[in-house]
């Protein structure tokens, strides 16, 4: 049985989180960078321009970009 809330993190085999740990430091490392998919380096953080989401984050003004 699986414990509910938090106390299932426990219940996740250590080779599992590991697992989880890896694959998201991958995506960090490898796959979610600034300059992927055509944005030039030194735009903005978090403006990953791959095309599915478009929230016109390239026309918003400098004070905007910041917040």
């Amino acid at each position: 049985s699986i414990p509910d809330g938090w106390a299932a993190v426990g219940a996740i085999p250590q080779a599992g989180l590991l697992q989880i740990v890896a694959f998201v430091g991958a995506l960090e490392l490898a796959v979610m960078k600034d300059s992927a998919n055509g944005a030039e380096p030194g735009d903005f953080p978090g403006d990953f321009r791959n095309g599915s989401l478009d929230f016109g984050w390239d026309t918003f003004d400098e004070e905007t970009k910041l917040v």
